[in-house]
Parts: structure tokens; sequence; C-alpha cells
């Protein structure tokens, strides 16, 4: 933040012009610092609940490095989604408690220890899903939720997800992935009184048009209570689920 605004915004509190209250809600939205290539926004926790985000693609492994030393020096948690290893490779030089995620390829630097609030599962339609599947597992896990994982149960052979309904009835939300036909998730809502998080990916044949049918068939499936992010999205799918967690009816006192 600008050291004269925050001068400014303290000298109308002591004057008594401004209430502490007032003050908390300007602090809320004025803190971003000016790298040239980019404008970190160090307040964003506290509007959203989490940190800004750094998306990797059309960064260079420098940017990305900038951004996020700025960020983890001002005391935030550090994602960056759909990024490479030789992003990492920097990080992980300024930042050696960097860690890689290979399956999600995402890198982060520090996790805190959130108290676990609330149960996303992940399910992804196929094997192929796996990798915005746990792109999504890993933004819920940082946002503070229990994170579980049941992969490769899609519609082809449905069968392997009624073995698994106990995971439908226990969790709190559901972020389903699917690329194909994206049928699974129209699927598990109507198994489920969770919300569902409905992911597309791109994987396909031709015809699947890079993930543009499944999203057409999420957005148009018949059972209620779907909530659709984009393409290949997985981190808006977990994060979703991660605010879905904080505010679960199921976390309330007397719910059953």
């Amino acid at each position: 933040m600008d050291p004269e605004r925050l001068r400014k915004i303290l000298k109308a509190v002591e004057s008594g012009e401004m209430t502490a209250d007032a003050a908390a809600e300007k602090l809320r939205t004025l803190s971003f610092e000016d790298l040239g290539f980019a404008k970190v926004d160090h307040h964003r926790s506290l509007r959203r609940g989490f940190p800004e985000v750094i998306f990797g693609p059309g960064k260079s492994p420098a940017q990305i490095t900038a951004i996020a030393t700025r960020l983890a020096e001002n005391g935030q948690v550090v994602l960056v989604t759909k990024t490479s290893e030789e992003a990492y490779r920097a990080v992980a030089a300024a930042h050696p408690e960097a860690v890689w995620h290979e399956e999600a390829s995402a890198i982060t630097v520090g996790w805190g220890n959130p108290e676990r609030v609330g149960k996303a599962s992940v399910l992804s339609a196929g094997t192929s899903d796996i990798p915005v599947a746990e792109e999504a597992a890993l933004t819920a896990e940082l946002m503070g939720a229990s994170v579980g994982r049941l992969y490769d149960v899609g519609v082809a052979g449905l069968h392997r997800l009624l073995e698994h309904i106990d995971v439908l009835a226990s969790a709190d939300v559901l972020v389903v992935v699917a690329g194909m036909d994206g049928a699974l998730p129209s699927v598990v809502s109507g198994l489920t009184r969770a919300p569902v998080v409905a992911v597309p990916t791109s994987v396909g044949y031709g015809a699947s048009f890079s993930g543009l049918s499944a999203l057409l068939a999420m957005l148009n499936g018949c059972s209620p209570g779907v909530a659709v992010v984009n393409i290949d999205n997985g981190f808006g799918g977990g994060y979703l689920a991660g605010l879905l967690c904080r505010h679960s009816p199921r976390l309330r006192p007397g719910a059953p």
C-alpha cells in the first residue's frame, strides 16, 4: 500500500474523522504493489478469504518468481497454477520450501495450518481428467477443506461410482471433473443432497471440440444444484468448493 494513503487513513481515525470500522473497510480495498509487469493484490485474502493466485501460462519463470516472492514476503500462501517445472526451479531457487505438485502442474510456497472446515470430494470421470481434478483438490485443500479423491468413476462404468455412494453422502460439496460427454456431474447430482461443482475438461475426441461439448452438456444438465466453471478450470472448481465448505449448512450449530 502507498504509505501516504495509509497515513491519511490513520490520521483520519486519530482525529475522529473516520471510525475504525470505516478505516478497516478502506484497508480491505487499497493494498496492491506495482511491479511494473504486475500489480500484486496483497489484500485479496481479506476480501475473498484466499490470497491472489498466480496463473502460470504467459508468464516467464522470472515473473512468476517475482510475484511469488512478494506474496510470500507478505505472509501469503502462494499457489501457481498450470505452470512448468522450469518455473518451479526458478521459484525454488528463491524459496527452497516451494513444492512442485506434478499431477496438478502447480507450485505452492507455504501451506499454513488452516483449521479443516468442511469436506470436499473431488471426482474424475476418467484417468485423463486427473490433472484438472488434482488442481481442484489442491486448491480446496489450501483453502482449508478436508479433501477426498475418487478417480475414474465415469458413466461408462456406472457401477464404479455406485460402489462409493457413501463418499457422495458424506461430502459437503462435490467437485466433478469430466471430459468426453460431460455426463458425470448430472448423475452425481441426482444421487446426493450436496452442491455439485462441475468442471469440464478438454479431454475427448475431435467432436468434443476441446471440452466445449462437455461444457454445454454440464450447462444443460437436468439435475438441479450444479454450478459449472470453465473448461479445464480446476482452480475455479476447487475455489468454489472451498467457499462452499466454509459456509456449509451442515457445519452450523444444530445442523443434521
